[in-house]
């Protein structure tokens, strides 16, 4: 299946059964390399992705299980997605995105690495700081509210549109301060691109980031 053919499969369906609602997409880049990183709802998240940007140089991390799966599976092969084994430091993996990379494009991640059970975000993984900091790329926090699997089922089962919400904040540019410890330095601007993230969602869905005081100051200054 060709990218093009996808992206308009994603829409039609999207557009069929929730009604998106996306804010402040301007801030989306036309041009140029960036990471694109959203927080973990739902099996829906990907496709959304998918969905907002007509950027056609995506370069897409996907979780190894669904390699064979009748949807993600396609999704995957058609966007030439990364296969990732999401419980270990897949190594291969983060070389294989660094290759991509230079070739120039969109990373499109979820720090999170895995799906939120509760909604609420969970800690960030410090893959898509190495990421950026190795590439040079820019990121782009990205909020999604909707997407839950839950909601979507349960919505599906009623014969019901889910309500999605969309929203990209500014570009922020990694730097890894000099003299410091690296896991120390990975885990602060982990931190701050979760932060970002949190402030760009309603309270309910900021998680173990919703005391953070750099997300205080965020939300103090917004």
């Amino acid at each position: 299946m060709s990218f093009k053919i996808l992206r308009f499969l994603i829409r039609t369906i999207i557009n069929l059964i929730a009604r998106v609602e996306l804010h402040d997409m301007e801030n989306i880049p036309a041009e140029g390399n960036f990471i694109m990183a959203s927080n973990h709802l739902g099996r829906l998240d990907s496709a959304m992705l998918l969905y907002i940007t007509d950027r056609e140089d995506i370069i897409m991390p996907v979780a190894e299980k669904y390699k064979n799966h009748i949807i993600f599976g396609a999704i995957g092969r058609a966007v030439n997605a990364v296969w990732l084994n999401r419980f270990d430091a897949d190594f291969h993996a983060l070389r294989l995105m660094l290759n991509r990379m230079k070739e120039g494009g969109i990373l499109v991640i979820a720090p999170e690495g895995t799906r939120s059970k509760t909604g609420g975000l969970q800690p960030g993984k410090p893959g898509v700081t190495y990421l950026a900091a190795k590439s040079g790329y820019p990121v782009l926090p990205v909020s999604l509210t909707g997407t839950e699997d839950r909601l979507v089922i349960e919505s599906l089962k009623r014969f019901r549109r889910i309500h999605i919400v969309g929203r990209p904040g500014k570009l922020m540019h990694i730097e890894m301060p000099q003299g410091k410890n690296r896991d120390e330095a990975l885990q602060e601007q982990t931190d701050e691109i979760m932060c970002q993230i949190a402030a760009l969602l309603p309270e309910s869905y900021r998680g173990v980031y919703a005391d953070h005081p750099r997300l205080k100051e965020l939300v103090k200054d917004a």
